[in-house]
């Protein structure tokens, strides 16, 4: 009679068969990949339950990242809303200044500034030269840019332009050695000359007497001396007066109020007494047309 359980095979013997078995899947699924269309198989079977898993977790950073997003956006909206106010009541305090300023030259008898146009540039490049200050402009004498042009950005005067072609121009930095300003402080109408010293951050003043009644402090705009620079434009503050009688001149030196190390959008001012006219893409377009035609 024979017994209900049997004995098999060892475990020794097992181990060694099942080691025999994996060596040879292995050995053919590296020479041969049969092994490739059971592993797309099993791939494509549990996609589903991967997916499902990271589910839970997904949604989660989603609604975590729109709840971010939604109050960045109101903190934005908010302080978009007080710019805007803020900029609104600027603009009423400038009518205001204007039509004073207006009435009181009809009173002295003196002509009446106009409005210089302007143009807003995006910078394409900049000079990768160490020792010189220079950006390119995606505007050109298709735009009537010109030679000698004032440019600005939202802090102040930045340069002038120095080359024209078609549809770029570049831009000479005030900052740059080769470049000079006539300047007034704004506290006592002391006229200075602004010179570059090669540093983005910093401008020195030549020729200033140990006497001088400038401050640190001082704000410095453009004296409209020259014929570049229209009159009254923010410059620069005066940072530093060194008044070492060893020196022939007091040191002064001044830190311009544009961002000259990270220019980006700028304006070319086309002064009011200018023969050159701005050019604007629509018209430049027209024109283009009718050339074709």
């Amino acid at each position: 009679m024979k017994s209900l359980f049997e004995h098999g095979p060892s475990l020794s013997t097992r181990l060694l068969l099942a080691l025999i078995v994996a060596g040879t899947l292995m050995f053919l699924d590296h020479r041969l990949q049969t092994m490739q269309p059971v592993r797309s198989f099993l791939s494509t079977a549990t996609a589903p339950v991967q997916y499902l898993a990271v589910l839970p977790e997904e949604m989660m950073d989603r609604l975590v990242y729109l709840a971010t997003t939604r109050s960045a956006l109101r903190e934005d909206n908010q302080r978009l809303r007080d710019e805007l106010l803020g900029l609104q009541m600027a603009v009423q305090r400038l009518n205001f200044l204007e039509n004073e300023n207006a009435r009181l030259r009809q009173l002295l008898g003196s002509e009446v500034r106009a409005a210089s146009r302007r143009m807003a540039a995006e910078v394409v490049s900049v000079a990768t030269d160490p020792f010189s200050h220079q950006v390119v402009i995606n505007k050109g004498y298709q735009s009537g840019v010109y030679e000698g042009q004032p440019v600005l950005d939202n802090r102040g005067i930045v340069g002038q332009v120095i080359s024209v072609a078609r549809s770029t121009a570049r831009v000479l930095l005030i900052a740059d050695q080769s470049h000079a300003i006539s300047l007034r402080a704004e506290r006592n109408d002391i006229r200075v000359i602004a010179q570059g010293t090669g540093s983005l951050t910093q401008l020195e003043l030549s020729f200033i007497p140990h006497s001088t009644e400038l401050k640190e402090g001082d704000v410095l705009v453009s004296s409209g001396l020259g014929g570049v620079f229209p009159e009254g434009y923010p410059v620069a503050e005066i940072s530093v007066i060194n008044r070492d009688e060893r020196l022939q001149y007091a040191q002064v030196f001044v830190t311009p109020f544009a961002q000259l190390d990270r220019v980006r959008t700028l304006l070319l001012l086309w002064p009011a007494d200018a023969q050159e006219q701005p050019i604007y893409e629509d018209a430049v377009e027209v024109d283009e047309v009718n050339d074709v035609g």
